[in-house]
């Protein structure tokens, strides 16, 4: 069983009457340091789930209806008369047209549940600008919380670095975007395991009950060994799983910027190298190369869609982008 995270504190609830919103929910406390959110950072976040949260919403619930199909609310297609059909949704009307039983059948809508599982490891603290991967991988988990929350679905979180994961329990209330999005950030981290990533999505693949959409958000790196896309692809054969895989732009292409100290967030190995070198340059682009390469190659061999999202890019963009068109693929190109 995985640790509970516990709740933060929350601001008061809106008056009676307030309609509860992810945008008006209560702040969440400190990342990491133990300081409380920046003005800044606060009213960043806020504003990118006001202008996002339609799109959010409409493109989350699109992409992930359930499929199954029964006596339910919504009418999806007349077919063929199939041995075993309930003879009661027999449409006579086309039945006479053709000349051929056929049967009406529908769409059971279903409530959605989203799962994350989020790599919090100490690669995730790097960036070369604003953000850090873990920052945008805070936004990400705080925009699907805060979509989840307007269409009364529930979202829960294991947070997963060295050892067994944190888990952020299920929820769907307005101030759950905040929550997770502390979480995300306040967690100690520690180095990357691809063992232990592995290990998460087992346990997840052993918990998950009912079809969850889940979404592997991480940069990839330092997760050799531990199959983990094999225990990913598992998953998938029972739940719609997604990768979602953060990068920055200082990973792919090296500055020409004189002697640099760098150090390895995962091993803590320095090195000094000379960044005006052009044959540098050129094997520090080529070696991200291969990394996005193999990293696509293990997605494609498990069937595991997947998205990439920059540090310098912004989070609500790219994910409704991405959910937009899997609600696409998802509805053969109706959406």
């Amino acid at each position: 069983m995985s640790p509970t995270f516990p709740q933060p504190p929350t601001a008061p609830s809106p008056g009676v009457g307030a309609a509860p919103a992810p945008w008006a929910a209560a702040q969440g406390p400190a990342p990491g340091s133990g300081q409380a959110l920046s003005p800044a950072q606060e009213a960043r976040l806020r504003r990118l789930l006001l202008v996002m949260r339609r799109p959010v919403s409409q493109g989350l619930s699109g992409a992930f209806r359930s499929h199954v199909r029964g006596s339910g609310i919504e009418f999806e297609e007349v077919r063929p008369y199939q041995p075993g059909d309930d003879v009661r949704g027999i449409d006579w009307n086309v039945t006479a047209r053709t000349g051929e039983p056929h049967v009406k059948t529908y769409r059971e809508e279903r409530q959605l549940e989203v799962q994350l599982l989020v790599d919090v490891s100490a690669s995730m603290d790097f960036g070369s600008a604003e953000d850090s991967k873990r920052q945008k991988a805070a936004e990400l988990a705080a925009l699907l919380a805060a979509a989840c929350s307007l269409s009364r679905d529930a979202l829960s979180a294991d947070l997963c670095a060295a050892g067994p994961p944190l888990h952020v329990p299920k929820g769907r209330s307005s101030s759950h975007w905040a929550r997770l999005h502390y979480a995300v950030l306040s967690h100690p981290g520690g180095p990357a395991s691809g063992a232990d990533f592995a290990a998460a999505a087992a346990g997840l693949r052993r918990h998950l009950r009912r079809r969850h959409a889940v979404f592997a958000i991480s940069d990839f790196q330092g997760l050799d060994g531990g199959a983990w896309e094999a225990e990913l692809g598992s998953l998938a054969a029972s739940h719609d799983v997604h990768l979602v895989r953060l990068t920055d732009r200082f990973e792919q292409s090296l500055p020409s910027a004189g002697l640099l100290r760098l150090r390895d967030p995962e091993s803590g190995r320095a090195l000094e190298i000379d960044s005006s070198n052009p044959r540098l340059r050129r094997a520090w682009s080529q070696r991200a190369d291969e990394r996005r390469a193999e990293f696509e190659r293990r997605a494609a061999a498990f069937g595991l869609p997947h998205f990439s999202l920059d540090t310098s890019e912004s989070s609500g963009e790219v994910l409704v982008g991405y959910l937009r068109r899997a609600a696409r693929r998802a509805t053969g190109g109706r959406a």
